[in-house]
């Protein structure tokens, strides 16, 4: 099976939040997609939670090289395309990618943002379900 995942599912897993063991297992026998943006997006992510003090400089990285470890294949994203749909959905480009990304390569989206959810639901793209 494949699936595509977005940033709050790779961060819950690089730091440890409650859902880790739940995308894991949901994940397990996946091959897991994500538009080439997704380092980018983490990347911009732990910076933000550093600056929040949410995190610490070393902790960051930790998390970055954790993230690097994970098996992902990055796929090229129709950024027009995905622009047309940000703006029908008045959401950010960002979320966009990834919804595009789903509904292009006929993959279920996997994600922690309920939002978005209902999105995909809506564009007709198989949402999987975490546990919490």
């Amino acid at each position: 099976m494949k699936i595509v995942a977005d940033s709050s599912t790779f961060l819950a897993v690089v730091l440890a939040e409650r859902e880790r063991s739940c995308i894991l297992k949901s994940t397990r026998s996946a091959a897991v997609l994500a538009p080439e943006i997704l380092p980018y997006e983490i990347g911009n992510a732990l910076s933000a939670m550093v600056r929040r003090a949410r995190l610490s400089a070393d902790q960051a990285l930790a998390a970055w090289r954790a993230f690097t470890k994970i098996p992902v294949r990055l796929m090229p994203c129709d950024i027009r395309a995905a622009l047309e749909l940000a703006a029908n959905r008045k959401i950010y480009a960002y979320d966009a990618y990834f919804l595009h990304t789903a509904r292009a390569s006929g993959c279920a989206l996997l994600t922690l943002d309920r939002a978005m959810q209902g999105i995909a639901t809506d564009l007709g793209i198989e949402t999987l379900e975490i546990g919490k």
